[in-house]
């Protein structure tokens, strides 16, 4: 089966009614937890753009408590694990802004939950890995909020 291109899915969206793109855009949401996820956001982030932002710390949050860093593998399996999740997150906004913050949020957690402490190459290639990653978004955004965000990075640097 050949899957068709974007703009020929988009041309066919078109010849759609109200009622028929609602009943594809639910049974879309079915598939999958992140499509249910990705739709809710963009729904709800008009009221609250801040909402994604939040709902996620919260999440990773609740998983850096769970997770185990008493010893250096089961804290690179842990941190990896995490970054994953993260990964996921990220990849259903492309607000730059909400990413950074994300990221150091994420970087300022493997600090306090004492990941860095082991001094294990996997975990400190992954964090200096989401540092390069702040860095390179940070130079896409306007002057002004690139200050606020180097002086984050300070901190985690």
């Amino acid at each position: 089966m050949k899957i068709p291109s974007l703009a020929e899915i988009k041309k066919e969206l078109s010849y759609l009614n109200d009622q028929e793109l609602t009943n594809l855009i639910i049974d879309l949401s079915k598939f999958s937890r992140d499509n249910k996820a990705y739709l809710f956001f963009k729904l709800f982030e008009r009221d609250n753009p801040k909402i994604f932002v939040e709902m996620v710390q919260d999440e990773l949050e609740q998983d850096f408590r769970k997770s185990n860093s008493s010893n250096f593998h089961t804290a690179k399996k842990a941190a990896q694990a995490l970054r994953r999740k993260l990964n996921k997150h990220l990849k259903l906004t492309k607000d730059i802004s909400a990413q950074i913050e994300l990221i150091i949020f994420f970087c300022k957690n493997l600090k306090a939950y004492g990941y860095l402490y082991h001094g294990h190459p996997v975990i400190q290639n992954l964090y200096d890995a989401q540092i390069g990653k702040i860095r390179t978004l940070i130079g896409k955004l306007h002057e002004d909020l690139q200050y606020d965000y180097e002086e984050d990075l300070a901190v985690l640097g």
